[in-house]
């Protein structure tokens, strides 16, 4: 997998065309920049204090960004209404909702800010929480620092709630000349990059915009036994693993140049994917790189499964269980309907009369496995009056039930399985079980019988 690695200026990437693997997406895109404004951003970083980098970056993006019809900003900052000490951990504020027009209100509010005191993170993030608006858009934080947290909360852990609940996607986290070591820290908050410079700083912004504007591409393999991505003409859903909510669902397609076709997904997200194969495949955890076309690879090798009747058979509309290993249905298949599955070993039950039971169905890669059902005959069963009646098959020794007949009728034709049976008929109002009627009588195949019970 190729990554291309470009330096690009704020302004250029915000107006830059589209290219394959950066989708525009015409979805609502709320942008909530969390700024940092403790008391260490005063300190001086290359031409000026951290702060005053930071301002002046964040008011020509703004403006960028006001332009942008689909996108909404609002402003939350911590660490600048209690000084230090003592220690204010409670220190934050949505100095800015999220409103139209707001990108003027944004930029005084930068102007004026005065870092004062310490770095409440974790409890920034989980008031954030109350920041979005409840329409539906695709909601984003992105948060400026030069420290880590400082009032002992758990920024991971409150941004792991934050995903889980839908409420927001992965966070970005952009670390104000910040040491290399504390990368860990934030990698578990969300998407870090380190801004050792100015320069870096305006790239990453840059990128970071970029990604949370545009969708990625990415190219789902459904490999065959042979190793090879030929699998296809399946669905696709991509549930977002923290939220379990359903974020794409997309149908299998080989392209004309015989490779799977491009998707298009949001990278913000880490997905699980189930390919809705018989039986389910799942792959969890997918994580999308943004920028680049991703791979995504899943064994998914199938054969075929046919199940015959004879010519000029009495089944008509016949079904049939396929169960895996454990027992479990995998599917309701019909009769001369043939069905692919995941290859390995299967059973099958016939919704025949009596019950079929096929045992260890071995399906392979590209093959067609075919079972022939044995062909039916048929019994005309007549009684002398309406009664309770039912069908039992006889093997051996063991007497296995088949059906109920409809009460209050005195004939009935039925398709049955070729075997031994015995047919038990009480009339209605008989009281004794010496008055309940037993006949024996056997199927052939295609063949029919005509039973009288008296």
């Amino acid at each position: 997998m190729l990554k291309i690695f470009v330096k690009i200026g704020l302004l250029a990437v915000l107006f830059s065309s589209v290219n394959p693997v950066n989708a525009q997406t015409d979805e609502c895109t709320r942008i909530l920049f969390v700024l940092d404004a403790s008391q260490s951003m005063l300190g001086k970083w290359e031409s000026g204090s951290k702060i005053d980098v930071a301002r002046k970056l964040l008011v020509r993006m703004v403006d960028s960004l006001a332009v942008k019809s689909n996108v909404q900003m609002a402003l939350r900052v911590y660490g600048h209404q209690s000084p230090v000490p003592p220690q204010d951990c409670n220190d934050t504020k949505l100095e800015v909702p999220f409103y139209k027009n707001n990108a003027k209100k944004i930029k005084l509010i930068l102007s004026d800010l005065k870092p004062r005191g310490t770095t409440p993170i974790a409890y920034s993030l989980a008031e954030a929480a109350n920041d979005f608006p409840d329409t539906e858009c695709r909601n984003v934080i992105i948060l400026i620092t030069d420290g880590v947290e400082a009032c002992e909360g758990d920024p991971c852990a409150v941004s792991r709630d934050l995903q889980k609940k839908g409420i927001i996607l992965k966070p970005f986290v952009v670390g104000i000349g910040l040491d290399p070591d504390f990368k860990d820290t934030f990698n578990c908050v969300g998407r870090y990059y380190d801004a050792s410079n100015e320069d870096r700083f305006e790239d990453v912004m840059g990128v970071v915009i970029t990604q949370a504007l545009n969708n990625t591409t990415a190219q789902v393999n459904l490999i065959d036994a042979f190793g090879n991505p030929t699998e296809t003409n399946v669905g696709l859903t991509f549930y977002d693993l923290h939220s379990k909510n359903p974020k794409y669902h997309y149908y299998h397609t080989i392209n004309l140049k015989g490779v799977p076709d491009t998707l298009v997904l949001d990278p913000l997200a880490d997905y699980k994917m189930v390919v809705h194969t018989l039986p389910p495949v799942v792959l969890d955890s997918i994580s999308i790189s943004p920028g680049v076309h991703n791979m995504i690879g899943v064994d998914a090798p199938r054969g075929t499964l046919l199940m015959k009747k004879a010519r000029g058979s009495q089944f008509r509309n016949l079904q049939y269980l396929v169960l895996d290993s454990k027992g479990r249905i995998v599917n309701v298949q019909n009769i001369e309907q043939p069905e692919k599955y995941i290859a390995g070993i299967y059973n099958v039950e016939v919704l025949s009369m009596p019950r079929l039971r096929i045992d260890s169905i071995h399906i392979k890669q590209s093959e067609v496995t075919k079972i022939q059902i044995p062909e039916p005959g048929i019994v005309n069963i007549s009684t002398y009056k309406a009664g309770k009646s039912a069908i039992f098959s006889r093997n051996n020794n063991t007497y296995e039930f088949v059906t109920n007949l409809p009460n209050g009728e005195t004939y009935h034709a039925l398709v049955l399985l070729p075997g031994k049976y015995v047919a038990t008929f009480r009339p209605e109002g008989a009281h004794n079980v010496m008055d309940v009627v037993k006949k024996e009588f056997e199927i052939k195949s295609g063949a029919s019988v005509r039973v009288t019970v008296y």
